[in-house]
């Protein structure tokens, strides 16, 4: 390969040439065709000529005042004075703090009644043996 050096080529113009004096003139030109403090005049539309705008303005904001109930109502909620047995049960399943026996000294002696009343159930003796051999925790049938 060849040695390149920078300094043996030609040059190429860049074909650009500025005029003479042009940066000496400069600022004077450039003063010449600011225009003089004058400012050009501003159409003014008053507002009583555009009587339509204005109506259709006040329209526009007796619309809106009259729709702002209706899209801050909140949707009617659905609730019941009694809790549902099945989220009470999980409520108080899930409440590490609470004991039985706290349950029982919370009750009423009317709520004891209703729960007599509800459970009479029979249990056969031959069932109540098969749920004793069955299952394993005997003692804790026993303490409770």
């Amino acid at each position: 390969m060849k040695e390149f050096k920078l300094e043996d080529n030609p040059k190429i113009t860049t074909g650009f040439v500025t005029p003479d004096n042009y940066f000496e003139d400069f600022s004077a030109k450039f003063m010449q065709n600011l225009p003089l403090n004058e400012a050009p005049e501003v159409k003014v539309i008053p507002l009583y000529k555009r009587r339509s705008t204005i109506i259709s303005l006040i329209a526009a904001v007796f619309v809106i005042a009259l729709m702002l109930p209706i899209f801050n109502q909140s949707p009617a909620v659905t609730t019941s004075a009694e809790i549902d047995q099945a989220s009470l049960e999980n409520y108080l399943s899930y409440q590490t703090n609470m004991s039985q026996y706290d349950l029982i000294n919370s009750l009423e002696t009317e709520d004891l009644e209703n729960l007599n009343e509800t459970t009479t159930t029979a249990l056969e003796q031959e069932t109540i043996e098969d749920l004793l051999v069955d299952n394993g925790n005997l003692e804790h049938y026993i303490m409770e």
